[in-house]
């Protein structure tokens, strides 16, 4: 069973990563998963919910921070270490498929930290604005989406590492809104 979900992991991998291959993706992509290019969209945040929301928007902002903390921490230093698979872009057995568009680096692979901590700060935001800005869910989502396809694009992830991802990021997303809400029920 492992075995086959792998198979069709790798196969998935090579798809898009060499077969969605394309001169608008190949420069599109890297910028999608670079955290500097997604700045002024982390700084509107924090000056949107600080202006609009007041003393609400420290903590809206701080319970964001706290929300990617934890995305992080469970990704990072909990799954990954206990997993311990190996980036495609390191992996032998793929070293005459990958293209490389983007330093492979030396993590680990599973889970994509990249597809938890977006999915877990965008499903955060949208639980928390929905009922006053009904257009986050589909933005909020596909921002999410988009970076953790980049992942995959650029060979730094397989997909299975970024539907994983995102699996954890969207449950780690819905749980600290609900902190949130129970810290803040005037929200």
């Amino acid at each position: 069973m492992i075995e086959s979900i792998q198979q069709f992991d790798v196969e998935l991998f090579l798809k898009i990563h060499r077969g969605l291959s394309n001169s608008f993706f190949d420069w599109l992509m890297p910028l999608m998963r670079n955290r500097f290019f997604w700045s002024p969209l982390y700084l509107f945040i924090i000056v949107f919910c600080i202006k609009q929301y007041k003393k609400q928007g420290y903590y809206i902002i701080g319970m964001v921070l706290f929300t990617f903390a934890m995305g992080d921490l469970i990704a990072s230093r909990v799954v990954k270490p206990w997993v311990s698979r190996v980036r495609p872009c390191n992996d032998m057995s793929l070293a005459n498929d990958i293209i490389h568009r983007v330093p492979c680096g030396s993590g680990l692979s599973f889970p994509s930290a990249h597809a938890t901590n977006h999915f877990a700060i965008a499903v955060f935001l949208i639980c928390v604005f929905y009922s006053r800005w009904k257009p986050i869910l589909p933005i909020g989502l596909f921002w999410a989406f988009i970076i953790s396809f980049a992942q995959v694009y650029v060979g730094v992830h397989y997909p299975v590492d970024v539907t994983t991802g995102a699996l954890l990021g969207i449950t780690i997303g819905i749980i600290c809104s609900r902190i949130f809400k129970k810290l803040q029920p005037d929200f």
